[in-house]
């Protein structure tokens, strides 16, 4: 994480049973004398680097051939060779990189759990796989990790969930969920619902044809959240930490401060908002009846703060509260059918 002077967090409020550079793709791949870290802005120039046959290349021809590619992703690879660099070691200087979404050119089950388990505990990214092994797929099931979605598919060498990155990641924020995505060069799995419902227990996404086209079967973790969800979660954290630290920055840019008083409170207050207001309109925050946003901020004026958090120049009594908006997957529909 980079340094900042702002903390945020937030607390996901479930409903009661009555009843959001964040499209980056990383790849993470492994060879004998291993690549640092490196930027790429379309195919030709990752051909530079790693030849058609190796998997990094492969990995990134499925981003770079979908309908919506990312602008830029990013590869490292991992060196196998004399004084390898384990995945233990790797994992950790991945999060002080620029990328979100990470997907990986091994299959391996412990390798698969090692890079989850290090995504979960970060809680800043997102990781995707494939796997054609249902076994595999109920061990990473036991761990119901929030941040990481698998794709099911019987073939994996053309990079199912590198497609499902590339076609959807790099869109908007909010604008979309991660189900009933086209994905080009991915053919569909023929099954029945049997076999799909089997495949939705044990946390997996995958490919299959709905009403003549072929799509991405669902948009989940394997906990069962939505990937949208989190997307926006973590876009919304960020955006505020970054908004509010940039008002600090610019208050000594114009050889001022932010005063302790109402004025400076309402300046933090503000630039929480805009960022909350941005959510919305990018569909990441629901609206009522009469469209207004569903969003709540609560910042209590000096008089109210504790003397010694005053005292400290600390400001620790900001809060916000919104609305998921979701999205409609499914629909439930009846008919009547009259003579008269």
């Amino acid at each position: 994480m980079s340094i900042s002077d702002v903390t945020v967090t937030i607390a996901v409020l479930k409903p009661t049973p009555i009843l959001g550079g964040f499209g980056k793709p990383l790849i993470l791949g492994a060879s004998v004398a291993g690549k640092d870290y490196k930027n790429y802005a379309d195919i030709d120039a990752v051909k530079v680097d790693y030849a058609a046959n190796t998997e990094e290349y492969k990995a990134a021809a499925a981003l770079f051939a979908q309908k919506n590619p990312p602008a830029e992703i990013a590869i490292i690879s991992r060196k196998t060779g004399a004084s390898p660099v384990t995945l233990a070691d790797l994992l950790p200087t991945l999060f002080l990189k620029d990328w979100h979404f990470l997907v990986t050119t091994t299959t391996t089950v412990e390798d698969l759990i090692l890079i989850a388990d290090a995504v979960e505990a970060d809680k800043s990214r997102y990781f995707l796989f494939r796997t054609s092994s249902k076994a595999d797929l109920a061990t990473i099931k036991a761990k119901n990790y929030d941040r990481t979605a698998p794709m099911y598919h019987t073939t994996v060498t053309n990079y199912p969930d590198a497609a499902w990155v590339g076609a959807v990641g790099s869109l908007p924020v909010g604008s979309v969920d991660w189900k009933g995505w086209t994905l080009v060069g991915i053919a569909p799995l023929d099954i029945d619902a049997t076999e799909l419902n089997a495949i939705h227990a044990l946390g997996a996404n995958t490919y299959v044809t709905k009403a003549g086209t072929n799509v991405t079967s669902d948009g989940r973790s394997v906990s069962g959240e939505f990937i949208d969800f989190i997307h926006s979660q973590d876009y919304i954290v960020y955006s505020i930490q970054y908004a509010v630290q940039d008002l600090f920055n610019q208050a000594q840019a114009a050889l001022s401060k932010i005063p302790y008083d109402n004025r400076g409170i309402a300046q933090i207050e503000s630039a929480v908002r805009t960022v909350l207001q941005r959510a919305f309109l990018q569909g990441m925050i629901a609206a009522n009846e009469d469209n207004v946003p569903l969003y709540n901020t609560t910042f209590p004026p000096r008089s109210q703060v504790d003397p010694a958090q005053v005292a400290a120049r600390n400001y620790p009594d900001g809060q916000f509260d919104f609305v998921i908006a979701g999205s409609i997957q499914q629909a439930a529909i009846r008919g009547t059918i009259k003579f008269v």
